[in-house]
Formats: structure tokens, sequence, C-alpha cells
């Protein structure tokens, strides 16, 4: 007989009808088999994908779900997309299961119901949730995938689907739409407020010819996708959370929200929130596993390699030599770079974010910004997975929306240019910033500015009523002077030795330097008691020389050990990376006379 018949790349909706057949059952129903037992519950299926997905390799099959692919995906195939969850737009009702003559159907996983839904009273409806997810703002480019190739869909599997499709005991033969638009359960459900079935929909007669059609408004550089989600607790998926969701993807161009007159539904949230987001711009995915994505998972084809110290610090030595040329051979801004490329909060003590170290570097003016700010900008972009610049000019501040605001009346959250995920980089060039005056959304944009630089939070405008959202986003600042808009915490005058230009470094060494990037700057960190009394020693002496020092000085210094023995590839402090430390700040300080 072969292996099951189960087609998980071109036919995942197969599997899904064929496992809730079987968890059914054909005996007489019980409420362990009756399909409302299965209301939040996986009834087999997602165990099979994730065995096909994990266990047997499947994973790297499955093509990535983007503006390139978009041309050649099959309708009602298995897809994976990778985005950041911008907005979440609430729950949606639909019919889970329904009654088609002496047999139960599901409709779990899809946008149309496979078979006349009929006049059966029998019907369960279930849940799902909607978030909107968007690429990953400022993804660069060495994140995707390299392989944009067609999979062959071979005829034997065209086959095996049509077979599987035909064997089934009812065809999917086609009802008129106003047979089902006037069924009693399509009545039934609008008169509880309930979104009505869509019409049948004869999913093997759909060529791929059609799809670019069907996307013909698409946004060719930027794709976004509308992630139906199941069975999963709120807590597991988070505003900006970055995820890969693998599900089946919807082309059903003829989905949309009945704009009768009549219809208790078109002021609901399901006509206000699926209105503004048509499918031919916004692809539809029914997610079967979701996995929150790390920086380490954007590293193309890079092995899992344990950061051995040996290792770290071959690596660290040339990521130092060439971020020193990309700064004209100033190798204490160098230094300071590097760490600032390493940081990440930790933790939260009341509203102190533990592990940030923003970075000022000063003495830039608009030419000289031109040059490295260029360079820096580059460099950035081909070591980090998700880079971002803000042009801080009094137009800018005056104009720009920073923060996220909600819109009741599309019942959309607008995005904001601060509205970033975890492990994002921000350049901000404030060279450009001549003498004026600020209005009220400049005012306000100086606020949100200065408290993401300080506490990694952003507010996020409810239009009511603001909510704050802890972020984790390095940021670097060009200024002629200190900035006082975003004040950084490490300010370091820079002095460039030479303008020569550097070469572009080969594949090996930038995956190298990404894989260090990426790796080192998660590992942990511990003092011993006995540095731990050299470093109370130093800091005593520290203040005793210099009044001006406080707590915030002392903090960023043991931030800035934490940084360096993480450098090395050591997870606790050592006498020598604490001398490190006080002889970076001495050269530092000796530039701010």
């Amino acid at each position: 007989m072969g292996g099951p018949p189960y087609d998980f790349l071109a036919n995942p909706l197969g599997a899904v009808r064929l496992t809730f057949e079987k968890a059914i059952g054909s005996e007489l129903e019980t409420p362990s088999t009756h399909p409302s037992a299965f209301n939040g519950k996986d009834w087999g299926a997602l165990e099979l994908f994730r065995h096909f997905l994990f266990q047997e390799s499947g994973l790297s099959q499955v093509p990535i779900l983007n503006p390139k692919t978009l041309r050649w995906v099959q309708p009602n195939s298995l897809v994976r997309y990778r985005g950041m969850i911008q907005d979440m737009l609430g729950n949606e009702f639909y019919a889970g299961a329904y009654k088609d003559g002496n047999l139960w159907r599901t409709n779990k996983f899809m946008d149309v119901s496979q078979y006349p839904m009929g006049s059966s009273p029998d019907m369960c409806i279930w849940e799902r949730r909607l978030l909107y997810c968007v690429p990953v703002p400022g993804q660069s480019s060495w994140t995707e995938p390299s392989s944009e190739m067609e999979p062959n869909w071979s005829s034997q599997t065209r086959e095996k689907r049509r077979r599987m499709d035909d064997e089934d005991d009812d065809p999917m033969d086609l009802v008129p739409d106003d047979e089902i638009k006037s069924s009693p359960i399509t009545k039934k459900m609008r008169e509880d407020g309930l979104p009505s079935p869509s019409q049948s929909m004869d999913t093997k007669t759909t060529s791929s010819s059609s799809i670019p059609s069907t996307f013909q408004s698409v946004d060719k550089d930027n794709l976004p996708c509308l992630v139906k989600i199941y069975d999963s607790p709120e807590s597991e998926l988070k505003l900006n959370d970055v995820f890969e969701f693998i599900g089946v993807l919807t082309f059903d161009s003829e989905l949309a929200v009945e704009k009768d007159d009549n219809d208790e539904l078109s002021n609901s949230f399901y006509d206000d929130a699926l209105v503004h987001l048509p499918p031919n711009k916004v692809p539809r995915l029914h997610c079967l596993i979701h996995r929150k994505l790390a920086v380490q998972d954007f590293l193309p084809g890079s092995p899992i390699i344990e950061p051995k110290p040996h290792l770290v610090k071959e690596t660290r030595e040339a990521l130092f030599r060439h971020l020193t040329a990309v700064l004209g051979n100033d190798e204490v801004a160098a230094h300071f770079v590097l760490l600032h490329l390493l940081s990440k909060v930790h933790a939260r003590v009341d509203d102190v974010a533990v592990g940030k170290l923003s970075l000022n570097l000063t003495g830039l003016n608009k030419e000289s910004v031109s040059v490295f700010g260029t360079r820096l900008s580059d460099t950035f972009k081909n070591l980090l997975p998700f880079t971002n610049c803000m042009p801080l000019t009094l137009e800018y501040l005056n104009s720009a929306s920073l923060a996220p605001k909600k819109d009741y009346q599309a019942n959309r959250l607008v995005p904001g240019v601060l509205q970033l995920p975890e492990g994002s980089h921000l350049m901000v060039d404030e060279t450009r910033l001549e003498s004026g005056s600020l209005n009220s959304t400049g005012i306000e944009n100086t606020k949100l500015l200065k408290n993401l630089i300080e506490f990694q939070k952003v507010e996020y405008d409810f239009q009511y009523y603001k909510v704050e959202m802890a972020t984790d986003v390095q940021l670097l600042i060009f200024s002629e002077g200190k900035s006082n808009i975003v004040p950084a915490d490490v300010i370091v005058p820079f002095q460039p030795s030479c303008l020569e230009s550097t070469e572009m470094p080969v594949a090996e060494a930038l995956e190298a330097w990404r894989w260090y990037l990426a790796t080192v700057r998660s590992l942990p960190h511990s003092i011993g008691s006995e540095i731990q009394k050299v470093v109370e020693d130093d800091l005593v002496a520290a203040r005793q020389t210099d009044r001006s020092l406080g707590s915030r000085d002392f903090s960023r210094w043991l931030t800035m050990a934490r940084l360096i023995s993480s450098s090395f590839g050591e997870t606790s402090l050592s006498k020598e990376h604490w001398e490190m430390v006080k002889e970076m700040e001495r050269l530092r300080r000796e530039r701010l006379k």
C-alpha cells in the first residue's frame, strides 16, 4: 500500500481533513469523538506536520513566502512566512465543523468550505486569532533565502493529490452561490452576529497561472501577510515579536466582506478590519506551526558552533581590525563600536534597562558623515540582520510619525518608525539638524527618542491613553557636539587619522563575524568574589578622585566589563578585562577634555 496518504507540501489540507475524519471516526458519536471536543485542540494533524518538518527535514522544502516566490507558489499549499507582528486584529468566528449528511467536515485552516455546507443545523462555531504581519523593518538582504527556484512538483505528486480528492465519498461539487447564501446555516450565522461562510470553491481547478493576476496589487518590495492563528495562548505571540509561521496559503481573490446594507455585520469588527486588507494585496496564511525567531535564525546556512574562547578571540581580532579600518584607524572608537554591537538588554530593574550601551560619536559634520557614516551603515547592513537609519532634521522631527497610533475608524494600529523588533540597530544622524522651532509633533518625537535611549521603551498612542512598550534597540548617534536630543550612554569624540577606503571582506569573513555578533552577545556572565572586591575598591578610588562620577558611570563600567568579557568568549570577568575597561575609559575621557 505504500506510505501514509499525506502530501504535506502540495496538499496540507488533505492531511488535515483525513486526520479529522480519523479522529471523529465512523462509529456512533461519543463526547470524545464529537467535533466540539476539538474546539481549541489538535486532533493529531499538527503532530504529523511537526514530524515531517523537523524529524524528516521537510522544513527546507517549504518555500518562504515573499514577492518572488509568490509568483509560483500553489494555492492551498504549505508555505512559511517570516515577519514581525505589527498589529493584532482580534478574533474571528468561523464554522469549524459542520455535518454534511451523516459525515462531519471541518473548515479549520481554510477561508472557504471545501464542501457544500448544506442546510444542516449541526455546526460548531470556533474562533481564530488574526495577526497582521510585515517583513522585519530594516531587514538586511543577506538574511533572505538564496534559492528562489520553484520546487519541482512532480506529475506523480499532482496525480496523487488529484486521486486523493477524487476518491472521497462526496465529490466537491459546486453549489450555486445564491443557494449557499440563502441556506439556513448562513442565515443563522448572520442572525447570531457571525461572519457568513463564503461560497464553496473548487480548489482542484485553481491554476498556478492565475496566481500573478490574483496578487497583482501586492507591494513588490514589502509583502505583508494576514496570519490566522489556531489553538495557541495569547501569551505566546506578542506585538513586535519576529516569528516564522508555517501554514496553508489561501488565494481566494473573491473572499470579501459583503456590503449589504441589511447585513448586521456591516459595522462589526469583521467589516472594519478585513475590508482594509483585501486578499489581492494581503495574502492569508492559516498557521499550523509557529516559532519565535532569534538573530541566529537569520544566519543563512551557518552551523551551530560552540563559542570556544580561542575561536572567538580569532574572530574578534579580525572584526576589530575591520572596524578600525572602517573608522579611519581610530582604535578607541572601534573598541566602543564593537562593544556597542554586542550590547543587549539582559534584565530590567525598575526603570533601568540593564545591558544597553548606546553610543554617540561626536566631532562629525555633514561632510565627514557622508564618508564614515556611509561606511558604518554599509558595514552594519553586512553584519546585522535588522538595521535602520534616521536623518534627524528639524523637518523630520516636526513631521515624522515615530510612535505607532491606533486608528479606531479602521481598527488598525498605524505603524511608527520606532516600532522595531528586539535586536534592531538604529543609526541617528544629527549632523543635519539646524536651529529652529519644534512644533507639538517635534516635541513629542523628541520625548519619544529620549525615552527610547534612556529606558528602552516606546509609548504607543491609543488616542485615549498611551501604553509603554519595552524594546531592545541598539542606538548609534552621529553629531558635532554631544547630542541633547538623544543623550547616549557613551560619548566618544571621533578622531580618524586617514580617509582610505576599505576593501569589501570576503564572504567567509562576513559569515564568521555575523555568527560572532549573534552568539557572544547572549553568553552568560558572572563576577567572582575576588574580582568583585577589586572592582569595588576601584570604584571607591575613582569616586574619591573624581566627585563628578555617579551611579550611572559605574553602571556603565560594569556593562562594559560584561561586554568585554563576552567579546573574548568568556563568561566571567577577569582582572585583565577589568583593566581594559579602565584603560578604555581613560582614553575616552582624555578626548573629552
